[in-house]
């Protein structure tokens, strides 16, 4: 089985043997892109809450808009997250509820999970989305990510507990090249935009979220030389294909305009008309575009991340399999 946790879900999944010549088990954890189940011919999973879901490859714990920090720490920050409450704590409990009702034993359990790969996150972007929609400043968003960090390595800590040897942990993306955050500060200042025309700012404090990611997970190696832990640079990932873009197919006038959205914008985005409204319409050629609503990415950007994700980065955690 395989179980992905991502900030929005976990997953369980029963691989057939790729690279090693026994079974191996996949527990993954996402929360935008989709885990790369076509590229290893892999089934998608049923959500843990469809009671009638077939949970035999596997489970699903993605909740749309999911925190890394809970309800009452986002309201002592004056935030308010209109989707969900289920936070990452929230999930967490679900998954060892789900690991209680499916194992017999703390022995299988653990030796379940030592064969299993968990990729936990991205996490903690819709933290700083809510912070940021709500415009606070970025000194104010700068200020949560000690906090966030804190929880994602807890919940790390939480799954090595369990019996986790094999985990993935992904960074941020590069929110300054989202539609959503292009149209919502846009400026006349070309100052403000990198080559790429993503905002410089929202780029730098990703990639500090990241750099603080990536320092949890040296001090983790640390602590448990037994457990395999990878950085996942979804920030770099996501920049390889906007550099390169026309080459891989995307159409240069209409890359860096929403496929399914409205807007009096560049972007075609208006975040109080999003895609699912009334009137909104999907374009004609998604395959063309690398935003989808102007929040998510389309399924060809997904699937290319993917490719990028397991060539770069995904090498050690195969080569231990």
């Amino acid at each position: 089985m395989i179980m992905l946790l991502k900030l929005y879900l976990i997953m369980f999944i029963t691989l057939n043997p790729l690279f090693s010549p026994s079974p191996m088990t996949f527990m993954m954890l996402f929360p935008s892109p989709p885990p790369p189940a076509k590229f290893f011919n892999l089934p998608f999973l049923d959500p843990y809450l469809n009671k009638d879901g077939n949970f035999t490859h596997g489970v699903n714990f993605a909740v749309a808009g999911a925190s890394a920090l809970n309800y009452s720490a986002l309201a002592m920050k004056d935030i308010v997250s209109l989707v969900t409450n289920s936070s990452l704590d929230v999930q967490l409990d679900w998954f060892k509820s789900h690991l209680n009702s499916t194992f017999h034993s703390i022995s299988e359990c653990k030796e379940r999970l030592a064969k299993s790969l968990i990729i936990m996150g991205e996490i903690g972007g819709n933290d700083y989305n809510w912070e940021l929609f709500q415009r606070k400043s970025i000194s104010k968003v700068y200020k949560m990510v000690p906090e966030v960090v804190q929880v994602i390595e807890k919940a790390i800590k939480e799954v090595i507990s369990l019996g986790a040897t094999r985990i993935v942990v992904p960074g941020n993306f590069p929110i300054g090249c989202l539609p959503v955050y292009l149209a919502m500060f846009e400026t006349n200042d070309p100052r403000m935009y990198d080559e790429q025309q993503c905002l410089r700012y929202l780029n730098m404090f990703a990639k500090f979220h990241n750099s603080k990611i990536q320092e949890i997970i040296r001090q983790l190696r640390n602590d448990h030389p037994h457990v395999t832990i990878v950085y996942a640079d979804y920030f770099r990932a996501l920049k390889e294909i906007l550099q390169h873009a026309t080459s891989l197919g995307f159409g240069e006038d209409v890359m860096e305009i929403v496929c399914c959205g409205i807007g009096k914008n560049e972007y075609n985005f208006d975040y109080d008309r999003r895609c699912g409204s009334e009137g909104v319409i999907a374009c004609e050629h998604p395959e063309k575009h690398i935003s989808w609503d102007g929040i998510h990415l389309t399924q060809n950007t997904y699937q290319l991340m993917a490719k990028w994700l397991i060539t770069h980065n995904f090498k050690s955690i195969v080569s231990t399999t």
